[in-house]
């Protein structure tokens, strides 16, 4: 795997990753989304993906406070069988990284990012995307052992985890509940994937470690910003703000993938 770390791409990686905070701490979500894809837009997507693994981690850990000890303990008994699942799916994706090439994964990342834009926005109305909004998720454990360990296989090898993000909404709970669950499920996939990062050999040296444990604290900085500032937001302002950063980043991805840009 090789570390691209150039004066531009360190720079970028200080602009994106309290950016990326920021994001998360306003919507609960999009850190790792955008981190990730505004990274693997200068350097090589691999590289990209294991650096976030410990700042995603940090970030999550952050947010975790949302949920009351009494809740998190429901919510960890409710969704066991979504983390299992999911904690078995990731290690798998993390095998497949580093056997992708890194234009496909790029033209994947970029389709994947404009995907998750499409079901969110709601101006057009995209045929075969109605499920996103009707929520017609069952919260099952059988649904959930089945969404966990395919969205855990796409995390563990993209850092995409909006399959997770999306089945989660469809449980209706307060945004507070909900920001704490999704920093639940992805703190354990993060814990595992920094120490399964290691075994496989996935950090290449400790440059990369310094620098990615290094980001961890602009981007929690960046969370902290972004949370004390979401109630002056309004939603839909939030929303769009989101959407075209995502927008953009996804169009980068996929046209740099194909050799374009």
């Amino acid at each position: 795997m090789p570390v691209q770390f150039t004066p531009a791409s360190l720079a970028l990686f200080t602009v994106v990753v309290p950016i990326a905070g920021g994001v998360n701490g306003i919507a609960g979500f999009g850190f790792a989304l955008v981190g990730t894809m505004a990274l693997a837009t200068v350097v090589d997507p691999a590289t990209a993906v294991v650096f976030m693994i410990v700042p995603i981690l940090a970030v999550n850990l952050s947010l975790l406070n949302e949920l009351s000890m009494e809740e998190l303990r429901t919510c960890g008994r409710r969704f066991g069988p979504l983390v299992l699942s999911a904690l078995i799916g990731t290690l798998i994706g993390m095998v497949l990284l580093e056997r992708i090439p890194a234009g496909p994964l790029r033209v994947l990342l970029g389709l994947v990012t404009l995907l998750f834009v499409m079901t969110l926005q709601d101006r057009v109305s995209v045929p075969g995307l109605s499920w996103t909004k009707d929520r017609c998720f069952v919260g099952t454990p059988a649904a959930m052992v089945g969404v966990g360990g395919v969205s855990g296989v796409v995390f563990g090898s993209t850092n995409v985890g909006v399959q997770l993000v999306a089945y989660l909404r469809s449980f209706d709970l307060s945004h507070g509940v909900f920001v704490g669950v999704v920093a639940m499920v992805f703190l354990g996939l993060n814990a595992l994937r920094v120490g399964a990062a290691g075994i496989l050999g996935l950090y290449p040296d400790s440059t990369m470690i310094l620098a990615s444990v290094g980001a961890s604290i602009p981007a929690v900085f960046g969370v902290v910003l972004g949370k004390r500032v979401r109630t002056s937001i309004r939603e839909s302002t939030r929303r769009t703000v989101v959407l075209l950063l995502l927008t953009l980043v996804g169009v980068r991805l996929l046209l740099g993938g194909l050799g374009v840009m």
